[in-house]
C-alpha cells in the first residue's frame, strides 16, 4: 500500500501528514496517574512498539480499564524519537479505539513465562507468545526461501496427489482413504471411490519423477502422512516434504544440489530472520551456540563417508552406543550425530547404503550389495537431507520391487518411465520441520508447525 510503511517490522499506515495509524494486540499495559504505556504488537516483530497515552486523552479515559493483555486496538498519533533506553522511537497516541476485549480472569496469555508444554496445549493462542510468533515468521521466510531456490536454478513446481494408490517407501504405515462404511465382512475395493485401496501419501517422489523425466527439474513441496504410533519429539503424523528430481543426474550432483540447498536455506534464515532467530538462540532450551554450529554448516565443505566406512568409524569409537552397530543396520540418530559431531566436527554425506535398508527405488550398485543412496548429516540433529540416484534400468527395479513383495502391476506407470526413453535421474527429501527444528533450536518437532498432527491429537 502506498500509504504504508514498516517501523520495527510493524505496519503504520499514514493518515495525513505526520499522523500514523497502527493496529494490533496489547501485550502490557501500564497506567499512571501522569501517563500510561501500552506495549503494542501486531504479530510482525518480536519487539513490539511503545505507545504512549495521556490518562485524560478523550478516547482513553473510558476505555482505559477495559484495555488489558490480550485486547485488540487501534491508534492514531505521531512516531517521536524516545528517551527511554532501549528504543529508539515511541507512538504519542492522540486517538484509541478499543476492537475487542479480552477479560485477564480468563485470557490465558497473561503477562508470565508459559512453558513450552502448556503453549502446546492452547494450539489457539500459542502464535501470540513471543516464541511461536517468531517460530512461525520464520517458517513462512523459509518456505519462501525454498521456491527462491529452485526458482533461481530453473526447476518447476509440481503439485503431487495427496491421495495415492502407490506406497512410496513400502513401509505400509499408511492413513488409509475410503468410503466404505467399516464391517467385518472382507473389503470390496471394487466397491470403493477409487475402485482400489487408497491411502494419504508418504512422499511426492512416485509422481515427481513423471515430470522430472519430461521437465528436466522440478520439485515438490506440500504435506505428506505418516501413519506411525510414534510419541517422541522427532515424529508427526502430517508433515511437510521438499522433493526435488533430476534428469540426467547421479549421485555426484545430486549431493551438490543438497548441499547448496541446505546451505543456501540457512544463510536466507539467518539473514532474513535475524531478529527472530536471536530471540530464539537466547532461550534457555536453545542448544548453545547454535548459531555459529550454522555458520559452519555454510562455510565448511561437507565431507563424504562411504557406509562401509562410517561403520568401521562407529565400531571404533571409544563411546558406548545404545543401539550395537554392525554392518547392515539402519543408523541411528546417535550414530548419525557421532560421525557429524565428533568424527567430522561438520556436515557429512554418508553414501552408497545396503539395499537391505532402502526403497526399491534406489540405483543398485555393481557390487550388487548396496544402492546409489545418500544422506545428510549436519551437527545437532543428524540426518537432515535423504536421497540417491534412482534406478533407471527396467529389469533391475523391476526385480528389486519383487524381492521386496510389492505388486508390480499396481505401479506399472512407475516401470513405463524406464521403458521409454529413460535416463539417470537422482533427488531427495527434506522434511521441512526436521529443518525448521534445526535452525531454530526449537526441541520438539511439535513446535514448529502450525497445528501438529500426533497419535490421539488429530483436532485442534
Amino acid at each position: 500500500m502506498g500509504n504504508s510503511f514498516k517501523f520495527a517490522d510493524l505496519q503504520l499506515k499514514k493518515v495525513s501528514l505526520g499522523e500514523y495509524q497502527v493496529s494490533g494486540w496489547v501485550k502490557t499495559h501500564r497506567q499512571s496517574k501522569n501517563i500510561s504505556f501500552i506495549e503494542l504488537s501486531d504479530g510482525s516483530s518480536v519487539k513490539g512498539l511503545q505507545l504512549v497515552i495521556e490518562p485524560n486523552l478523550a478516547t482513553y479515559a473510558p476505555i482505559a480499564d477495559r484495555v488489558s493483555t490480550g485486547s485488540s486496538i487501534i491508534v492514531s498519533g505521531k512516531l517521536v524519537e524516545s528517551p527511554a533506553k532501549g528504543q529508539t522511537h515511541e507512538f504519542q497516541v492522540s486517538e484509541i479505539a478499543l476492537v475487542g476485549e479480552a477479560d485477564p480472569e480468563k485470557y490465558f496469555l497473561q503477562k508470565k513465562h508459559h512453558g513450552l508444554d502448556t503453549l502446546r496445549e492452547n494450539l489457539h493462542f500459542r502464535p501470540r507468545s513471543n516464541t511461536f510468533g517468531a517460530v512461525f515468521r520464520i517458517r513462512s521466510n523459509v518456505a519462501f526461501a525454498v521456491h527462491k531456490f529452485f526458482k533461481e536454478r530453473g526447476f518447476y513446481y509440481i503439485h503431487t496427489p495427496i491421495i495415492t494408490t502407490s506406497d512410496c517407501e513400502g513401509a505400509g504405515e499408511m492413513f488409509q482413504v475410503t468410503t466404505l462404511k467399516p464391517g467385518n465382512a472382507k473389503v470390496d475395493y471394487t466397491q470403493d471411490f477409487f475402485k482400489a485401496p487408497a491411502f494419504l501419501t508418504v512422499s511426492g517422489q512416485l509422481e515427481g519423477e513423471i515430470f522430472a523425466t519430461a521437465l528436466g527439474k522440478i520439485y515438490t513441496f506440500g504435506p505428506t502422512f505418516r501413519a506411525e504410533n510414534s510419541n517422541t519429539s522427532r515424529h508427526l503424523s502430517e508433515f511437510w516434504m521438499i522433493e526435488p528430481e533430476i534428469s540426467f543426474c547421479d549421485l555426484a550432483q545430486d549431493m551438490q544440489v543438497a548441499s547448496d540447498f541446505i546451505k543456501y536455506l540457512i544463510s536466507y534464515t539467518l539473514e532474513e530472520s535475524a531478529a527472530d532467530l536471536e530471540f530464539l538462540h537466547q532461550a534457555e532450551w536453545c542448544v548453545p551456540n547454535l548459531r555459529a554450529n550454522l555458520e559452519a554448516v555454510v562455510n565448511k565443505p561437507a565431507e563424504v563417508l562411504e557406509y562401509t566406512e562410517a561403520i568401521k568409524i562407529l565400531e571404533n569409537a571409544t563411546q558406548a552406543f545404545e543401539y550395537p552397530v554392525s554392518w547392515g543396520i539402519d543408523l541411528q540418530s546417535e550414530h548419525e550425530r557421532y560421525l557429524t559431531e565428533k568424527h567430522v566436527q561438520g556436515p557429512v554425506f554418508v553414501i552408497n547404503y545396503p539395499k537391505t535398508i532402502k526403497p526399491f527405488y534406489m540405483r543398485l550398485n555393481d557390487d550388487e550389495k548396496t544402492v546409489t543412496g545418500m544422506d545428510l548429516l549436519t551437527p545437532g540433529i543428524g540426518e537432515i537431507i535423504g536421497g540417491g540416484q534412482r534406478e533407471d534400468r527396467l529389469d533391475l527395479l523391476t526385480h528389486r520391487m519383487q524381492a521386496q513383495g510389492l505388486d508390480v502391476s499396481n505401479y506399472w506407470w512407475y516401470l513405463q518411465l524406464r521403458e521409454f526413453g529413460s535416463v539417470p535421474h537422482a533427488g531427495f527429501g527434506l522434511g521441512f520441520e526436521r529443518f525448521l527444528m534445526y535452525v531454530t533450536g526449537m526441541k520438539n518437532i511439535r513446535d514448529v508447525i502450525p497445528v501438529p498432527r500426533y497419535p490421539g491429537h488429530g483436532g485442534i
